[in-house]
C-alpha cells in the first residue's frame, strides 16, 4: 500500500470519500502528486453544502492523516506525514461539463457520461473471487505485506512494496502451476547482509518467502506451491530508499494493477480521485459487475465487457462482449441480454451501484476487483441465475 504511485491513489480517493461522505452529489477529480517532502493535490471539486466546503478546507489535515495511516511516519525516510508539505490546487467543476452531467442541463435532459470512452470489464474461473490468478496472487501478497508490517510481525519492513506473479498455463489455457514470483519491498538496514552491505540478508529473504509467500500461495492456491517456483526478493540487492523519497508517484499511474494485470483490455481512463459520474470508474466498474455475474452464472469461463459512452449522453454507444471462445452465445445475443438486464445509463450505474458513498479510500489499494466487503457492491453475483435463465431462451 505505501508504493509511491499508490500513496498518490489513496490520498486522492481519501479526498474523494471525505467530500462524499458530507455531499453525495459532489463532483470530484483530484489528481495528486508525491515526491521528496512534498504532496501537491490539484483538479476540479465543485461541493453543495458548508460542511463539503469544511472538509475540502481540511484536504491537508485528509492528505497527512493518509500518509500516517499508510505508514509514513519516519522524517529519516525522506517523506513523513508531519513534515512533507502538502500544496492544493483545487477548483470547480467546468461549466461546460457540469451541464452534460446534470439532469436536466445541456443538449439532453438525462444524466450523460461524465467524459467519452472505453471501460472494459473481466471475469475469469481461475480464481474463487473469478480473477486471473497471477494479479489475485499479486494483490494478496501485497496485502499480506502489509499486515506483516503494520502487526510488526516483521519490523525491519517499510511501506513501500510490489509484486508479480508468473502463472503456468496448459494449452487449453488452465492454470497449472506458479513459475515465478517477483517480491520487492523496502526494509531498514537492519536486515542488510553483515559483509555484502549491498544486499539483503539471505535470512531475510527466506524469512518473508515463509511468513509472507507461503501463506498467501497455499490459501490462494495449495496445490501450486512447490520447489520449483522461482523467487525473486528485492532483486537489485537491497531497497532501502523507497517511498515518494525514492520514486515519485502520480495518480493513475497503476490502471493495469488496478485491474486485471494485463489479462484484458483497459480503456486508458484511471478510477482514484473521481466521483461516479465519471464513467472512467463507474462504467469500469459495472462491466466488470457485468462480466463475473456471466462467468459465475456458468455461461462462460472468461469473458469481456465493453462500454463505450460519449460525453454528456445517457445511453452507451456501445456494448460488446467477448467470451473468447469460452461461451455459447454470439455477441448479438450476449448484447441483447447485457442491455435488457443491466442498467447502463449513468446515473442507473451510480443508483444500482450504490456508489455515492465514501467507499473508495480502500479501492486504492489491493486492487479494485477480486475483494470482499460492503463497499464492492459490483463484485456481487446476485444476478449469475437470472443470466443464467435469460440464456436459455437466447
Amino acid at each position: 500500500m505505501g508504493h509511491p504511485d499508490k500513496v498518490a491513489d489513496q490520498i486522492s480517493d481519501a479526498l474523494l470519500d471525505s467530500l462524499l461522505a458530507r455531499d453525495p452529489m459532489a463532483r470530484v477529480a483530484i489528481e495528486t502528486l508525491v515526491t521528496t517532502g512534498l504532496v501537491v493535490v490539484a483538479g476540479e471539486v465543485t461541493v453543495h453544502n458548508q460542511e463539503a466546503v469544511n472538509a475540502l478546507g481540511a484536504a491537508e489535515e485528509t492528505v497527512r492523516e493518509t500518509i500516517r495511516r499508510i505508514g509514513y511516519d519516519d522524517p529519516a525516510g525522506g517523506f513523513d506525514f508531519r513534515s512533507c508539505g502538502v500544496l492544493r490546487a483545487i477548483h470547480s467543476q467546468s461549466p461546460d461539463i457540469c451541464q452534460g452531467v446534470t439532469e436536466g442541463q445541456g443538449l439532453f435532459t438525462e444524466q450523460g457520461a461524465g467524459d467519452q470512452g472505453l471501460m472494459f470489464g473481466f471475469a475469469c474461473d481461475e480464481t474463487a473471487s473469478l480473477m486471473p490468478l497471477p494479479i489475485q496472487l499479486a494483490h494478496r501478497l501485497v496485502e499480506h505485506l502489509s499486515e506483516v508490517r503494520q502487526k510488526r510481525v516483521l519490523p525491519w519492513l517499510r511501506p513501500d512494496a510490489k509484486s508479480q506473479v508468473t502463472v503456468r498455463y496448459d494449452e487449453s489455457g488452465i492454470p497449472t502451476g506458479l513459475h515465478t514470483i517477483v517480491l520487492s519491498t523496502q526494509h531498514t538496514e537492519e536486515v542488510l547482509d553483515a559483509k555484502k552491505r549491498d544486499r539483503m540478508s539471505d535470512d531475510a529473504k527466506q524469512t518473508i518467502i515463509d511468513k509472507v509467500i507461503r501463506p498467501v500461495v497455499e490459501k490462494e492456491c495449495l496445490e501450486f506451491w512447490s520447489d520449483d517456483i522461482r523467487f525473486f526478493i528485492n532483486p537489485t540487492g537491497k531497497f532501502v530508499t523507497g517511498g515518494p523519497h525514492g520514486d515519485s508517484g502520480l495518480t493513475g499511474r497503476k490502471i493495469i494493477v488496478d485491474t486485471y494485470g494485463g489479462r484484458g483490455r483497459h480503456g486508458g481512463g484511471a478510477f482514484s480521485g473521481k466521483d461516479p459520474t465519471k464513467v472512467d470508474r463507474s462504467a469500469a466498474y459495472m462491466a466488470r459487475h457485468i462480466a463475473k455475474n456471466i462467468v459465475k452464472a456458468g455461461l462462460a469461463r472468461e469473458c469481456e465487457v465493453q462500454l463505450a459512452y460519449a460525453i454528456g449522453v445517457a445511453e452507451p454507444v456501445s456494448v460488446a462482449v467477448d467470451t473468447f471462445g469460452t461461451g455459447a452465445l454470439n455477441s448479438g445475443s450476449w448484447e441483447r441480454i447485457v442491455r435488457k438486464a443491466f442498467p447502463l445509463k449513468p446515473a442507473d450505474i451510480i443508483q444500482y451501484l450504490d456508489l455515492r458513498r465514501p467507499v473508495y479510500f480502500e479501492t486504492a489499494r489491493n486492487g479494485h476487483f477480486g475483494r470482499e466487503g460492503a463497499g464492492f457492491t459490483w463484485e456481487s453475483t446476485h444476478r449469475a441465475a437470472e443470466l443464467a435463465a435469460e440464456a436459455r431462451t437466447a
